[in-house]
């Protein structure tokens, strides 16, 4: 039996939880979130806790199990808490502007880069802009924004430049080296 599958869910107070057919809906101060489980899998409500059950052994339905689990546990934080990511812009020049709910990257290209937040999505600069933090309630969008907002300058091995998350590491290579010719 799946291990993470079959640890219940606690569910804080000021959350709550709907279930209709295959559907769950959470709600929590920081907003709603909701999510449509695959067959094979069902959710249940129980002593304020919320429990998956699968319906057979089937190698699907385990693999359903903890993926079912995980993602209702991650709704249930995010309703609660929230998620966040934190970016570091590395490298002479590189900074970031807040402009409302967007940011202005100036990431040493010839251009600065105007990045618009998706719904749901708060980017907010820090630390003498040369940070960014992203936060939400959807793990997967706060993921993939922070993901997208790498790609723009991903941190190069030499010098070590770019965009990076902030707990990682960045392998540095040797540069090149002139050695003297003796004629």
């Amino acid at each position: 039996m799946s291990r993470i599958g079959k640890q219940p869910i606690p569910v804080p107070e000021g959350v709550t939880v709907d279930i209709k057919d295959r559907t769950v809906t959470v709600k929590g101060p920081k907003g709603d979130l909701a999510y449509k489980h695959d067959e094979g899998v069902t959710v249940a409500q129980r002593d304020g806790e919320l429990i998956v059950i699968r319906e057979s052994d089937e190698k699907r339905h385990r693999a359903l199990h903890g993926l079912t689990r995980a993602l209702l546990a991650n709704m249930v934080q995010g309703v609660s808490s929230g998620f966040s990511k934190q970016l570091d812009l590395v490298g002479i020049g590189y900074t970031a502007e807040q402009k409302g709910p967007n940011v202005l990257l100036n990431l040493g290209f010839s251009h600065a880069i105007y990045f618009q937040a998706p719904p749901g999505i708060e980017l907010e600069v820090t630390n003498r802009n040369t940070s960014i933090v992203v936060k939400g309630i959807d793990l997967q969008l706060v993921g993939q924004v922070a993901a997208k907002i790498r790609s723009l300058r991903k941190p190069e091995p030499y010098k070590g430049k770019g965009v990076r998350y902030h707990d990682e590491i960045v392998r540095r290579k040797a540069g090149k080296t002139i050695t003297a010719k003796v004629v």
